[in-house]
């Protein structure tokens, strides 16, 4: 029983195979795909991206508004064990007035 499974299997791969080789890729045959990529950019990828640009941008608007968190001076946040090598030695690196407090609170 099995050899007739193979069997078939074989004759059905064997017959499929010239079929097969027909569908190479040619060179002239796919001439037209970067019309596709091309037409997909600008209708999809650039409006995508548009779209991405003014959730942010709305988010922010959104986030602007509110109120700063009040500062709590808790003894595990902002340890110093040792002053940064820049400025006064309080500031990280990427430090932001309106965001970032420091360890006796905020700046403004």
């Amino acid at each position: 029983m099995s050899a007739l499974i193979s069997q078939v299997i074989r004759r059905q791969i064997a017959l499929s195979a010239p079929k097969l080789s027909g569908t190479a890729a040619t060179a002239g045959e796919h001439s037209g795909g970067h019309k596709v990529w091309k037409r997909l950019s600008f209708f999809v990828a650039f409006p995508a991206i548009g779209l991405c640009m003014l959730n942010a941008y709305l988010a922010h608007q959104e986030h602007a508004h509110h109120a700063r968190p009040p500062f709590v001076k808790y003894d595990y946040l902002a340890r110093r064990e040792k002053r940064f090598p820049w400025g006064d030695g309080t500031k990280s690196l990427f430090h932001n007035p309106h965001t970032n407090a420091l360890p006796d609170g905020y700046e403004t």
